[in-house]
């Protein structure tokens, strides 16, 4: 039971990395000092996707389903809703690739916008 609500809290915690690595750039309209944690985790992320490597979390994950019994990802809300976010079905080396450009453009795009309007702010425009 508890290795089985610790591989789901893995799992929340792995989208959350993803969704933080390539969105967080805009919390910086928040708090400039988030940079020194989202520019090290947005690397981190496109460079597991760009090189095909696994990150951590997963085989971290999966040990803790085995533990729990389990085989695989079936079942509950998590397993079903968010697991086909993080780990696609039929994902190549290709298509990680292609993903960690993506992540990259988007902190570009992310990043140009914030700063353009940090800038502004400080100009007093």
């Amino acid at each position: 039971m508890i290795a089985r609500l610790l591989a789901e809290l893995v799992l929340v915690v792995h989208l959350l990395f993803i969704l933080f690595a390539l969105l967080g750039g805009l919390l910086l309209l928040w708090r400039k000092w988030l940079l020194f944690i989202h520019l090290p985790s947005a690397a981190w992320a496109m460079l597991v996707e760009c090189q095909g490597r696994t990150c951590p979390l997963t085989p971290l994950e999966n040990r803790l389903r085995r533990l729990a019994g389990e085989s695989g990802y079936e079942g509950g809300f998590i397993d079903h809703y968010l697991m086909a976010i993080i780990y696609p079905p039929g994902l190549t080396p290709d298509m990680q690739l292609l993903l960690g450009l993506l992540a990259l453009g988007v902190n570009l795009l992310i990043y140009g916008g914030v700063g353009y309007r940090l800038s502004r702010r400080t100009r007093g425009a």
